[in-house]
Order: C-alpha cells, then structure tokens, then sequence
C-alpha cells in the first residue's frame, strides 16, 4: 500500500521520499503510481498538470538513514509482520530527526508493541490507510499507550488535509476494521470449508443480501489471503479467543503459495485479470 499513500500525500501538495528495499521494487511503485493518475486524469479527477506535480513532488531512495533524516512524518508500510516491523521501527527511531512522527500502516498489529523499540513511545501512532488509498476514505488513528494528544491531533488533521475521514481507535488486536471485518471473511471461508455454499454463491449473498460491494471471498483475494491469515493469527493470539482461530482451507491456500490476486489465484483465478476472473479450479462445480 505504500505507493497509494505516497500517491496521495504527494498529490496533496506534499514533498513525498518513496523508500523501498530496491530499485526494482521503487520502479514497480512508480509505475502503479503514474497508472492511478492516468485513471484519475482519464475520469477527469486530476488534470495531466497535476498528474506531473504530483509525480514531481515525489523522489525514491533505498537508503532509509537519508531518506527519513529530514522528515516531519514517516509511515511505515511493510508487510503485516511483527519482527520486521520492529526493525524498521529501530531503525526509523535511530535515524529520523527527535521530533518527527512515526506512524505504522499496520492493520492490526499493536502500536504499543511497536512503539516499545523506540525512545519516542509518545510519538508512534497507526495511520491505518483502505486500500486503494486514493480512493478509500477511511483513515484509522490508532493510538498506543503512550501516543501523545499532540500527535493525535497533528496526524487527525492532517489526515483531514488529505480530504480522507480520520476515526480515533484505541489500540487492540485488529483495532476495528479487520476486528469486525476478519472473522467475516474468515466464516465465509468455514461456510465454503463445510460446503454449505460455493465460491459464487457466497459472495452473492452477501453483495446482494447484505448490499456489500464485494463478496467476502472475493475481498479476501484482493487483500490477500497471506495477509487475511497474518491478521487473523494476532486477533487469536492476542485475544486467546477460539473464534478467531483461522480456517483450516485459508491456512492450506496460504501454504499452497494461493495468496490471491497478487499470486494470481485465491479463491478465483486472475490469470485473464481482475475484470475476468473465474472461480479457481479447485472450487468449480
């Protein structure tokens, strides 16, 4: 998600430093980035002059000490894994300046947890972007234990600088969204594990009983099912409650390398694309 958020804070005016682990990586981003513009100038959201600021006010680095030193805000965008999240975090604390705030775009790991490799526990907050991130709304503020009113505030309105809606959280497993969201989508995997209903079938329901956009099924593809299960796992560990215990078929798909649209196949098949996608394999009639 990291490219949506550059996206969007350089289109906001904002002198953005896009820091990934390579060039390769930073090219990909780039990329994403100037294909959402185009859709946006296409759909008559952006003029191509703002698509060129936009582009402007963004440059690359994969040295994280001199892109961070001289930044008033840095957001962290790794993948929902707690060990390289609190590297990055030593990191971020040794090498950006006393006063910067440190944000995490986690969707359910503990900003306390995260904050305690720091010496600035009352500056780390979770700014919990939607994705896509230039077009979602929502912005959860997660505040740790120790998150000051002062940075609450700062990344409250500036959230609302972005024209995005800031809601304040406090920081429990899986805050609100995924704490709602995940064991939805996690029963739908159980009602398909049980074969109660197909793949289709399913997120029909739900779209049209439910007036949901996408089916659970479908929206777990587009997250990721790695990253479903990543999730599910800290709302079980941290609350020790059974009933987010992750179905066995979303363990088997992640260990059948079945992640979703970004491995091409999860619960539909995304070989002929997004707008084509068929109901894998594994679970046609």
């Amino acid at each position: 998600m990291g490219n949506g958020i550059a996206h969007t804070f350089a289109q906001f005016g904002y002198k953005v430093t896009l820091i990934d682990i390579n060039d390769e990586a930073l090219d990909r981003a780039m990329a994403t980035i100037e294909k959402n513009l185009d859709r946006q100038v296409s759909k008559g959201t952006l003029t191509t002059e703002d698509k060129q600021q936009t582009l402007n006010h963004i440059i690359r680095s994969t040295d994280v000490k001199t892109g961070v030193e001289t930044a008033d805000l840095i957001v962290e965008a790794a993948t929902e894994n707690l060990e390289l999240k609190l590297k990055i975090f030593k990191d971020l604390n040794a090498f950006a300046k006393p006063e910067a705030i440190l944000a995490s775009n986690t969707s359910s790991i503990s900003i306390t947890q995260i904050a305690s490799v720091t010496t600035r526990g009352d500056k780390v907050i979770g700014m919990h972007f939607m994705n896509p991130v230039p077009v979602m709304k929502l912005v959860e503020v997660i505040r740790g234990y120790a998150t000051s009113d002062e940075t609450t505030q700062t990344v409250m309105e500036l959230s609302k600088k972005l024209a995005k809606v800031p809601v304040e959280v406090n920081d429990y497993p899986g805050f609100v969204a995924n704490r709602i969201l995940m064991p939805m989508i996690n029963e739908a995997v159980f009602t398909l594990f049980e074969g109660v209903a197909g793949v289709e079938e399913i997120d029909t329901v739900m779209k049209l009983g439910m007036a949901h956009p996408m089916g659970p099924l479908q929206l777990a593809d587009f997250i990721g099912l790695d990253v479903c299960l990543a999730i599910l796992k800290v709302l079980h560990d941290g609350f020790g409650n059974p009933k987010y215990a992750p179905c066995p078929l979303l363990v088997n798909m992640v260990m059948a390398g079945k992640k979703g649209v970004k491995s091409g196949e999860g619960f539909y098949n995304y070989a002929n694309g997004l707008k084509e996608a068929k109901v894998a394999d594994k679970f046609s009639n």
